[in-house]
């Protein structure tokens, strides 16, 4: 059986590979040690797979946890089709903390101060995107100028991808917004240019070169993100329109964000807003 998995486990897509691999070996331990037959009927069956990510991995984060279910339920939907019940939710990772005002300003200064007119560039699309509107790094790495509309006063960022929508860019960024994108045209905000935009740490390693006060805090894509949807929450945005400009499916996952804010809705009331929303 472990040999059979091992070969379903290969037509996954390739950079999912050894992950599935690895989960897989240890669901094998896992059943072998419990008795429980080494066919995929019974080593596929979903409780199986939930007692092992839940049980059967000890230390492991929830994040990782999660990765191998999804792993092997990949497997299993071929066996035995769409799993009949909700998975066990397991706790998302803490999110950043926000940058403070001061920190903002800060950022900025620095992404202003950079030498070279690409990178000041660059640098500014960071902040002025991620804090201003949100955007993922992937979703930064993929932005051209021709994505920011301006009316009046009001500035609104196009995204595409598998989150596709429209933010309206906070009106503390909404100028820097506009002019970025004016002077992009329809290139590329960050980094333009020919590039490998599919690297995972595209965004990362370009910060990392910064130069900056080495006290100051490191520009990363995640507080600029979370400095955005935590400054909403505090605002009171309501809760169907946070997850429409964020691109967030659930509103128990703003719970990772509003422990950062006091006052914001608890983990509680957001997963009774998604059981609502459901029942609907």
């Amino acid at each position: 059986m472990g040999e059979l998995v091992s070969a379903n486990a290969g037509h996954a897509a390739r950079p999912r590979r050894a992950v599935t691999a690895t989960a897989v070996r240890g669901l094998c331990r896992f059943a072998a040690a419990r008795g429980i037959p080494a066919s995929q009927e019974f080593l596929l069956d979903y409780d199986v797979i939930e007692a092992f990510c839940v049980t059967g991995l000890p230390g492991c984060a929830p994040s990782t946890r999660g990765t191998y279910r999804s792993a092997l339920y990949r497997l299993a939907r071929p066996v035995h089709g769409e799993p009949g019940q909700r998975a066990t939710p397991f706790a998302g990772a803490k999110a950043p903390p926000p940058y403070s005002p001061a920190e903002r300003a800060g950022l900025a200064a620095v992404a202003a101060a950079q030498r070279d007119p690409a990178r000041r560039a660059s640098a500014l699309a960071m902040v002025v995107f991620g804090i201003g509107a949100g955007l993922r790094a992937c979703e930064l790495v993929a932005l051209r100028g021709s994505d920011v509309i301006r009316h009046g006063r009001r500035v609104s960022v196009h995204v595409s991808g598998p989150a596709a929508r429209v933010v309206p860019v906070t009106a503390a960024y909404a100028g820097r917004a506009a002019g970025l994108a004016a002077a992009a045209g329809h290139a590329h905000l960050f980094r333009p240019g020919p590039a490998g935009r599919g690297y995972k740490n595209f965004v990362t390693s370009f910060a990392r070169t910064l130069a900056a006060d080495p006290a100051a805090p490191p520009l990363t894509a995640g507080r600029c993100r979370s400095s955005f949807i935590c400054g909403h929450l505090a605002a009171g945005t309501p809760v169907a329109e946070l997850l429409a400009i964020t691109g967030i499916c659930q509103a128990e996952s703003l719970a990772r964000y509003a422990r950062h804010v006091d006052g914001a809705p608890a983990k509680a009331t957001l997963r009774a807003w998604d059981k609502h929303r459901q029942a609907r």
